[in-house]
């Protein structure tokens, strides 16, 4: 069934003709498709594919928490804080949500150095390789549309282009596009999280212990009070001015990549693969 939708999307795609594609997924049954921002082709493609697949468009599936998350945006609902509380308390399960984060700063800084090691030893690159092997071009599918991926499959093909030539400052461009692209994620998350009324946020630079402990005893207390303590509470927004502007200034001091001789074992490595060795000549 994916092929096949595959198949009927990609003689629209090749002649770049989106207004036909869409006719052809709106008559098959999902009209919600024009809503899709222009030569969105992956969702497209998913979108006739979850057609084909149930007999139905994506939006007619519902689930608890949807349908509960509508009625409490409309008018339907108080919006004082109190009546929030009670309103959650409204749905059809038991939710017991956690949001666990930590200072944007920190953050921050653990996604950088986890882009770092991601690129030790046979990492990100190595997977990189093997994908583009397989014919596979960055951000054609899921994988290759991934975050690390795409900046990594993108990186050896220029050095392929180069016959293996790679400079210090063409894998500090890399990096720093695979470390900007991550927190951007990370901030889309915060985003999303942040107005999800359901969730609790706690502070995850707090001793685990204290913070598994606090989890088990509200999942056992069975009058639904138990709030997070204010030594595990972390606020949604920033509201100090301070860290306002150390985000503002943020800048990314790596650990492992902090100096052009630190790359010459990655460069060497895209030199004897990416290249012909016979003509590599960098």
């Amino acid at each position: 069934i994916t092929l096949k939708g595959n198949s009927e999307l990609a003689v629209f795609q090749r002649d770049g003709d989106w207004d036909g594609a869409l006719d052809l997924v709106v008559k098959a049954g999902d009209p919600g498709v024009r809503s899709l921002a222009a030569n969105d082709w992956y969702r497209l493609r998913r979108r006739l594919e979850i057609l084909k697949l149930s007999g139905a468009s994506p939006s007619t599936f519902q689930v608890p928490y949807n349908s509960f998350k509508e009625k409490f945006e409309s008018s339907e609902f108080d919006s004082t804080a109190e009546s929030r509380e009670r309103n959650i308390k409204d749905l059809d399960y038991d939710f017991i949500c956690f949001f666990l984060s930590t200072q944007r700063l920190d953050l921050y800084r653990s996604i950088d150095f986890r882009c770092e090691d991601m690129l030790l030893d046979d990492g990100i690159l190595s997977e990189a390789n093997w994908l583009l092997d397989l014919g596979l071009m960055p951000n054609s599918n899921s994988a290759s549309r991934a975050i690390g991926y795409r900046q990594a499959m993108e990186y050896l093909l220029i050095s392929r282009e180069q016959r293996g030539c790679s400079s210090s400052k063409d894998f500090y461009y890399f990096l720093t596009n695979f470390q900007k692209a991550s927190r951007n994620f990370a901030k889309r998350q915060l985003t999303w999280f942040r107005n999800e009324p359901v969730y609790q946020w706690i502070d995850a630079s707090k001793p685990m212990e204290q913070v598994v402990n606090f989890i088990c005893d509200a999942y056992e207390d069975q009058t639904g009070e138990l709030k997070v303590p204010r030594s595990l509470y972390m606020d949604k927004d920033i509201s100090n001015q301070k860290e306002v502007r150390l985000l503002k200034a943020y800048r990314t001091k790596n650990r492992h990549f902090s100096s052009r001789e630190d790359c010459d074992g990655i460069i060497d490595w895209v030199r004897r693969t990416q290249g012909e060795p016979t003509l590599s000549v960098c």
